[in-house]
């Protein structure tokens, strides 16, 4: 009897089995196949991720930057909506200063309204930075929802972006596609991302710093070729101004100082505007009190406030916000340099403000250097007036009183009486050039200020003023130190000598007209004329008795007499005020 072969029971398997054992090897076979297909897309996001990487860290300019990192995130993950979120420079602030977003188009943009400004969610990252991924962004306890027509987001993928050890931001991406659940793989990779993205920002902003950084020697270096150049003060001074606005992109600017330069800082009460550029142009000439303004927390000695370039910006009732630099000359304060930012611009960083400390710091080297040059040219020329007196004074005086003396001798022996005349008069001709030559002289060593040419030309403008239309010789002879009178005194001069004019032009019928001044103890103005003198009627005339009601109030005299050699004499006469003693 033969029994069974020795495989019959290995080969003669129920159906089922068999059946089963396919079913397993095509599942193991699929999961072979998955697995596969997943590690070839973790390997090409990887790639991208390694490209996207390098073009991120190649890109210098920050706004780029940024948009590019956004750009990129979206990319890897396959996300429809990405945003990068910017901290506030404060450090203890968790406010979003900028938000670059991605995903929403600007319609829908300007029916959500305002950018969001770090709250909920986006602001929790800040308080606890590590990264979140979550299935549905509504449930979280942080979530504080939506506003009005922003699109609905669910799944959601935040990664904190750090430059070294400061959060410079968050990384949001939302609603990855098709439906799906970020994984751990998208946080590796959107990590990965933000480490490069860290780099790159700070490259960013180191090459920034670089440029802003050139911009402020240019043009502190523009301010010194101004100075070099004796640019007008006032041309320097709004130079500065105007670079100051720009570089520090303010709404406005202005430079205040010292009404006088020479008081010491701490005993100045208020500060004048030199200059203004922006909004706030129209402010020159303005005063500022130094007490209880923003100007008073620099305008100070720098010995009494050695953390001075530390202080905050300080903000006005308006919102606005001023960034104050002293300008600063060795051990004291010569004036403020004042930048005003409205409230919806983000105050000056701690860069920009050593920026502007140090461009303040070069222009007041600047002015200290014009103001040192404009005091060298002041006492050169005050030396050389010296010089000039010396020599007029020492030879020019000397050889014509030799003349005279010569002239007198000669004078003494002729016996013709019209060479005895005509000698008379030259001599006295000499002699009044002699007295010319004095006030010059006195001018000279007085006129370090430029009041004493000023009056002349006023005295000589308003004669050649009042007898243009007519054909009268003139002449004008000042004596005495002109620089004495005030200006009061000055315009009292004015009004007597054009009322006397007037009166020579209208009614003297008179071919020459001599002015003298004399200053002395009393102030003397003579108007002269060889006409046919002046009816009675002219001698009531209101001007007339105007001039001589004031004249008796300040103590002085005033009357108009006959010519001995013909004409008129008009003199007007006041004790000159005594200016009392320093104390």
């Amino acid at each position: 009897m033969d029994g069974p072969s020795a495989g019959s029971s290995q080969n003669d398997r129920p159906p089922v089995i068999e059946t089963l054992a396919q079913t397993r090897l095509r599942e193991l076979l699929n999961e072979v196949q998955d697995r596969i297909s997943e590690i070839i897309g973790v390997r090409d996001q990887m790639d991208r991720l390694i490209e996207a990487m390098l073009v991120i860290t190649a890109g210098l300019d920050l706004d780029n930057t940024l948009r590019s990192i956004v750009h990129t995130a979206i990319e890897l993950v396959d996300a429809r909506f990405g945003a990068l979120g910017v901290k506030e420079a404060d450090k203890s602030s968790t406010r979003l200063s900028e938000f670059i977003y991605e995903g929403i188009d600007d319609h829908t943009r300007i029916l959500i309204g305002d950018l969001p400004q770090g709250h909920g969610v986006l602001g929790l990252l800040f308080e606890q930075p590590k990264p979140i991924r979550l299935t549905d962004l509504s449930q979280h306890p942080s979530s504080v929802g939506f506003p009005p027509h922003h699109p609905p987001m669910r799944t959601f993928l935040g990664v904190p972006v750090q430059v070294r050890d400061e959060i410079f931001g968050n990384l949001y991406l939302t609603e990855k596609a098709n439906d799906q659940e970020f994984t751990a793989d998208d946080e590796v990779v959107v990590q990965a991302l933000a480490a490069a993205a860290g780099i790159a920002i700070a490259n960013s902003r180191l090459y920034e710093e670089s440029r802003v950084r050139q911009q402020w020697l240019e043009a502190t270096q523009e301010v010194a070729t101004a100075v070099l150049a004796h640019a007008d003060p006032i041309d320097v001074l709004q130079l500065i101004t105007a670079r100051a606005l720009a570089l520090t992109r303010s709404a406005a600017a202005y430079l205040a100082l010292p009404e006088d330069p020479d008081t010491p800082s701490e005993e100045v009460t208020e500060l004048v505007v030199m200059s203004a550029a922006g909004a706030d142009a129209d402010m020159i000439g303005q005063r500022i009190p130094v007490r209880w303004s923003a100007a008073d927390l620099r305008f100070q000695r720098i010995a009494d406030s050695p953390a001075a370039e530390d202080l905050p910006p300080v903000s006005d009732a308006a919102g606005a916000s001023t960034e104050t630099s002293q300008l600063r000359a060795g051990h004291s304060v010569i004036g403020v340099l004042v930048t005003v930012r409205p409230a919806d611009m983000a105050v000056l960083d701690s860069t920009g403000r050593r920026m502007m400390t140090a461009f303040a710091d070069q222009a007041a080297l600047a002015l200290q250097l014009a103001d040192t040059q404009r005091r060298m040219r002041d006492l050169d020329v005050v030396s050389e007036r010296d010089r000039i007196a010396r020599d007029l004074h020492d030879h020019v005086i000397q050889r014509l009183f030799a003349v005279g003396l010569s002239l007198q001798g000669t004078a003494q022996r002729a016996r013709a009486p019209e060479v005895k005349s005509r000698l008379a008069d030259t001599i006295d001709d000499i002699q009044s050039i002699v007295q010319d030559i004095r006030h010059s002289i006195f001018d000279l060593h007085a006129g370090s200020t430029a009041e004493t040419p000023v009056l002349r030309k006023r005295l000589h403008a308003l004669v050649s003023e009042m007898t243009a239309e007519t054909d009268l010789r003139t002449s004008i002879r000042l004596s005495g130190p002109v620089s004495v009178l005030s200006p009061t005194m000055f315009d009292h001069v004015e009004a007597v000598l054009r009322e006397g004019l007037s009166n020579v032009v209208r009614h003297a019928r008179a071919s020459a007209v001599s002015v003298k001044l004399t200053i002395g103890d009393d102030v003397v103005l003579e108007v002269i004329d060889d006409g046919v003198g002046l009816p009675d009627i002219i001698e009531r005339h209101s001007g007339l008795a105007n001039m001589a009601a004031r004249t008796e109030e300040a103590g002085g005299t005033f009357g108009v007499e006959p010519n001995p050699s013909g004409g008129t004499i008009l003199r007007w006469s006041v004790p000159l005020p005594q200016v009392p003693p320093p104390p």
